[in-house]
């Protein structure tokens, strides 16, 4: 039996945002006056307004202005930077399907205290504590609880997050794509700045992103439910972005496939 997980948070204009959301809902009523507004006729000429469908009503329709970060998300090398590894940094339309495609392994950090770096140590800890040995390709899912957060303040500020040394070990294994919980693959923003405020070195500031322009990867934020996976491996993972041109990210709908026999 095949059971799919959704793991992914949804666009949503009632929770915080750092860049508000707006969805203008068009319901089915009001969709049926707009399309005999829209399609005028000729003078004189037919038309349709809202008593020509069945129950006066047409069709619903929403319209979403909001930030290509918002829900769960794929960022593509180019969001780093304009190069990646000495060559043009890939968009998000020239993302490689097949990095968002593959098997799936959670490493679980919810026991790291918020605010704190993962380091590669961090790492070979929760494999080990899972006993899996990583693949070339593999995609990494990073469990840090924030998901449990989404839609308050807590959201932004309740989770461990990645320096340039922890993920490089990752990549180092062979893998291409992490995705995270959280809203960042960071540690929470305000944690970076106080860094650099009081060290004034900007290696602080967004290290894990910036490392993109060293080393071609991309990672899939604001993913959420990795607690209802029933195992932290043997299960496929998808999350195909939307093909939006020139862009360095997209929404996606991210998945987890579990094969039961």
């Amino acid at each position: 039996m095949t059971r799919i997980i959704d793991l992914s948070l949804p666009i949503d204009d009632t929770a915080p945002e750092p860049f508000p959301v707006k969805v203008e809902r068009v319901g089915h009523v009001e969709g049926a006056h707009r399309v005999g507004m829209k399609f005028q006729p000729p003078e004189g000429g037919r038309r349709i307004d809202g008593t020509s469908f069945p129950d006066g009503m047409f069709i619903s329709h929403e319209s979403v202005t909001a930030s290509v970060h918002c829900g769960t998300h794929v960022d593509a090398p180019y969001h780093f930077g304009p190069d990646s590894e000495g060559k043009p940094a890939k968009s998000i339309a020239e993302l490689p399907l097949e990095w968002c495609y593959g098997n799936g392994f959670v490493l679980d950090m919810t026991m790291l205290e918020p605010g704190s770096e993962i380091t590669p140590g961090d790492v070979d800890r929760a494999l080990a504590d899972i006993g899996y040995t990583v693949k070339p390709c593999d995609i990494a899912l990073v469990r840090t609880g924030a998901d449990r957060y989404f839609g308050t303040q807590d959201y932004f500020r309740m989770f461990a997050g990645f320096g340039e040394s922890g993920l490089a070990y990752l990549l180092d294994m062979g893998i291409r794509t992490v995705g995270t919980d959280s809203v960042t693959l960071e540690r929470p923003f305000g944690t970076m700045v106080e860094d650099y405020f009081s060290a004034g070195d900007g290696s602080a500031l967004w290290p894990a992103h910036l490392y993109g322009r060293k080393r071609e990867y991309c990672h899939i934020e604001r993913l959420a439910n990795l607690d209802k996976l029933p195992r932290p491996y043997g299960f496929t993972f998808a999350c195909f972005p939307v093909k939006i041109k020139d862009a360095g990210a997209a929404w996606a709908r991210a998945v987890a496939i579990i094969e039961d026999f």
